[in-house]
């Protein structure tokens, strides 16, 4: 799969909205305090729309969706719908009949369609029974409901079912367990099939990807993208809002902005804006400072008049909003101390909990300095590595052996480490060493725990908050070996932004699991990637594995699979087992050479594509000319660059 950026919709023109607009929302004002949550929200969704809803945490998307949704009444406002318009709405918390099985619960989302089948059925029942006129309109009402089952795709329905289960992890082994049984992962899983299965104009969808693996989030990316009804998506998951939107809707401080394009396309354009909007605010700022400090000069004195005159055009200004600036928390390690050139060996590490082996033979070393990523689908076995290596769990084969001075700092999802009754002050105080209170509160306040907050009790904080605790608390405990265990969660996209800035800068070593692949692909320059056949040792990030995933053909695949094991090692132990090697076709090059030339043709054409965003580009058709062209140009170079790259990982051994 090739990061090619997608081509940008050119903003249709006001006619065009109004014809096709499914939802208008107006003003839309919600208060859960004295301060307002929503505070005049205007937008628009159109029919096809794909539109990512972004915005930090706290900043009223969920309230925003459920007020579109009916669920909710805004204080103020109006939300107009087109007549007809069928909107789904996946809920935060589940809503599921708890003695339904699975299987018959999905089903209930294309309850309609079966009940339509039914009445198909039994018409042809009839028809075969009667004659003449009762035939014929008995004929006519079957044509008009067979139309309509072949445009839904009615006739094979059980597929459809099955289709959708399958793709957001819910095996077949559950489809006959009641709703009940589930866990509250599993329940939310089921409640997003429903709801995706349901027959909608505008689907309205509160954090979909929560609880899903890495499979069922490319699952559901490529499902959303073949949808033609409009989708309203909030989420974290960077790369599902990149392949997804092609609009996205800013809401901060109780109002919406709109941009065209994805996730990045927006982050692009925000930054360009913001550039206008502080020159903007900045000189109107001057401007007023000159004209106060004029009035409060001559007030009294002899240029009374001009005074006055300045009194009365500052009072015409309209003034200009400072600019619209989101801010991530400045997070940041501090320096770790030295340690030996291996931080960790891992000899034939294996585990299992008395059933098949979770992983075995995995031998492979972690250098200093090095940021390894651990994927895989749920319950492969990435937490139970991370706990081997960490010490908390004896393995049932192998060994895991820690280098020279290495200190080790755990960050645990479960933030276990924190007591809900502490304040946060006392929460990030260190066990072995004093550690004074302006100190703590310098370093909470890098993490964006500020004020009153390091007042608070950890167990009173929202979930982010919590999460930024606990990582300031990592950031204290001042480990050369930072280990991490899903940290983004409940982060916003802001703060994972600056997590990952923080990871990047920090000169240790990290070890972690995540399921965000945006993080892991801005973080780890290694992977261990739990597959159905064993665990892969790669070299290179996210975007690396998706390549050579995208290539790998099934004989390449059959030389890479362990012979004496289900789960196969990273320990550089296929070497016997690979085809002989080709010639070249490309002068030799170095494959980080070759990635970072990828990277930068890929940020040409971006910039191509960000150009050909602005309606105002395509005034000059010249400009769209030249655009083609150097599109053109740049993807055969990207193709080229591809091929190279292929062959200089195959030759080269990676």
């Amino acid at each position: 799969m090739r990061p090619v950026a997608a081509p940008v919709p050119l903003p249709l023109d006001v006619s065009q909205r109004r014809e096709t607009m499914l939802l208008r929302i107006e003003g839309i004002t919600k208060h859960f305090s004295q301060e307002p949550v929503l505070a005049g929200v205007s937008a628009g969704v159109r029919r096809g729309a794909k539109i990512a809803l972004v915005g930090p945490n706290g900043a009223g998307k969920s309230t925003l969706l459920r007020i579109m949704a009916g669920d909710e009444e805004a204080d103020r406002g109006t939300v107009e719908k087109t007549d007809g318009v069928d909107i789904r709405y996946l809920r935060q918390q589940p809503d599921l009949e708890p003695d339904r099985t699975v299987w018959d619960e999905a089903r209930s989302g294309l309850d309609h369609l079966y009940r339509l089948l039914g009445e198909a059925e039994s018409l042809a029942a009839d028809m075969a029974r009667e004659s003449g006129d009762r035939h014929d309109r008995l004929a006519e009402r079957y044509d008009r409901i067979h139309e309509q089952l072949l445009a839904e795709n009615a006739y094979h329905l059980d597929h459809r079912i099955e289709r959708v289960l399958h793709g957001l992890g819910i095996p077949e082994r559950h489809w006959r367990q009641r709703c009940g049984d589930l866990s509250g992962g599993q329940q939310r899983r089921l409640m997003l099939a429903k709801v995706l299965l349901s027959p909608a104009d505008l689907l309205l969808l509160d954090e979909p990807t929560n609880h899903l693996d890495l499979e069922a989030c490319q699952w559901l990316e490529s499902y959303l993208k073949q949808l033609t009804c409009a989708v309203l998506l909030v989420s974290h998951d960077r790369y599902l809002l990149d392949t997804v939107a092609e609009e996205t809707w800013e809401l901060f401080q109780g109002t919406v902005e709109c941009y065209t394009g994805n996730y990045t396309q927006y982050r692009r354009q925000k930054e360009e804006r913001l550039v206008v909007e502080r020159r903007t605010y900045e000189r109107q700022q001057e401007e007023i400072a000159r004209l106060e400090e004029f009035v409060r000069r001559h007030h009294y004195g002899q240029k009374h008049a001009q005074a006055e005159d300045r009194r009365k055009k500052l009072e015409r200004i309209e003034r200009v909003p400072p600019p619209r600036i989101i801010r991530s928390p400045a997070m940041k390690f501090p320096p770790p101390a030295h340690c030996g050139e291996i931080v960790l060996r891992v000899e034939k590490l294996g585990h299992h909990f008395g059933g098949p082996w979770l992983f075995e033979e995995l031998s492979f070393d972690v250098e200093r300095g090095e940021k390894w990523g651990i994927l895989g689908a749920n319950g492969t076995g990435k937490t139970t590595l991370l706990r081997c290596l960490t010490g908390e769990l004896e393995p049932a084969a192998g060994r895991v052996i820690r280098g020279t001075g290495v200190q080790l700092a755990f960050f645990d999802q479960q933030l276990s480490g924190l007591d809900g009754d502490d304040p946060v002050l006392e929460a990030v105080r260190p066990d072995d060493r004093d550690f004074p209170e302006k100190d703590r509160r310098d370093l909470l306040a890098r993490f964006g725990i500020t004020g009153d907050q390091v007042f608070q009790r950890v167990g009173r904080l929202s979930g982010g908050e919590r999460t930024r605790v606990a990582l300031a608390r990592l950031a204290a405990a001042e480990g050369n070996l930072l280990v991490l265990d899903e940290p983004t969660n409940q982060l916003d996209l802001w703060a994972r932004s600056a997590l990952e800035e923080a990871l990047r800068s920090y000169t240790g070593t990290v070890v972690f699991v995540s399921h965000d692949r945006y993080f892991v692909n801005q973080v780890a320059d290694r992977l261990l990637v739990f597959e159905a056949d064993g665990v892969r040792c790669i070299h290179g990030n996210y975007d690396t594995y998706r390549m050579m995933a995208a290539r790998e053909t099934p004989a390449t695949a059959e030389h890479e699979a362990a012979p004496t094991s289900s789960r196969q090692s990273p320990s550089g132990n296929r070497k016997g087992n690979k085809p002989a090697r080709r010639k070249r076709r490309f002068p030799y090059r170095k494959v980080e050479d070759l990635e970072q030339e990828i990277a930068e043709c890929e940020s040409e054409i971006e910039s191509w594509h960000a150009r050909l965003a602005d309606p105002s580009f395509h005034k000059d058709g010249e400009n769209v000319r030249e655009a083609t062209a150097a599109l053109e140009k740049l993807n055969a170079r990207l193709e080229h660059l591809y091929e190279h790259w292929e062959e200089a990982c195959e030759l080269e051994g990676r």
